[in-house]
């Protein structure tokens, strides 16, 4: 099956009726392992504008509202999506349509990175009993899947690492190195770029602030982690320097741009 009918079979599953005026023929782009999509549910089509531009990672901030799991930057309200019908199922039916994978053809897991933003062990109880309902499409330690969770923000790191199932993971942050996570347990490290450096993108950073990057890459990747950094300058010269430097995953709004530029990276 092709990514156009695995995209209309999703949408007619899950979307129709409600958007049966509008189907757009997609094609997923060629997969980026170093695409990470910010904030993906303002785009016009979360989760598919992030997948037709080839990004491997995609995030989503999540709010606990009266039992349901929304899916909102700052606050929710009536047209807040939840985080089944924008990510969970569609995630599912394509890996189910696609055999096993997101990309066709590729072995490659996508991420999905849940930034929760209200209450951590509340919020992951109510998220757990919800990927369970997934578990066949969900990567984790014993189970190779479609696409792997792991949670951000406010973190029940305990329930998270003592969940039986494994069906999600942690992002970490710098100070986590050297605790003995196990990258399976903890993929991501990730940390605000302001933190780590002050250079504003333009030019070259001065030899300090390359040594700061550089030197986190360094220790992230020993533990076989990947680094991604927030808040980043949002242009191709520091895409560059950036991806030059070890940064993993470029924490972007804008999908064309960086699908484009990573093409051309290919080249």
């Amino acid at each position: 099956m092709s990514v156009a009918e695995v995209y209309l079979e999703v949408m007619r599953k899950w979307l129709i009726p409600f958007s049966f005026i509008f189907i757009p023929f997609i094609c997923f782009s060629q997969p980026h392992v170093n695409a990470h999509a910010h904030n993906d549910y303002e785009h016009k089509r979360p989760l598919f504008d992030a997948l037709e531009n080839g990004f491997v990672s995609i995030e989503a901030d999540v709010h606990l509202v009266d039992g349901k799991l929304l899916v909102a930057h700052n606050n929710t309200n009536s047209s807040s999506g939840t985080l089944e019908e924008l990510y969970l199922k569609p995630l599912d039916s394509i890996a189910r349509l696609n055999d096993g994978r997101i990309y066709r053809g590729k072995d490659i897991i996508v991420l999905l990175m849940i930034d929760v933003k209200t209450n951590a062990k509340e919020t992951f109880d109510a998220l757990n009993g919800l990927l369970s309902k997934y578990k066949e499409s969900i990567n984790r330690r014993d189970h190779k899947g479609a696409f792997q969770v792991f949670i951000s923000g406010n973190r029940a790191i305990d329930m998270i690492r003592n969940d039986p199932y494994h069906l999600a993971a942690i992002d970490g942050r710098p100070e986590d190195l050297d605790k003995g996570y196990s990258a399976e347990e903890m993929p991501v490290i990730s940390e605000n770029y302001k933190k780590i450096i002050n250079w504003n993108g333009t030019g070259r950073p001065s030899k300090s602030d390359w040594n700061k990057l550089t030197e986190l890459a360094s220790k992230v990747h020993i533990e076989n982690k990947k680094l991604r950094l927030w808040a980043i300058p949002d242009n191709e010269n520091a895409w560059n320097v950036l991806l030059n430097a070890g940064v993993d995953l470029i924490n972007t709004d804008r999908l064309k741009e960086l699908d484009s530029f990573l093409k051309t990276k290919k080249l």
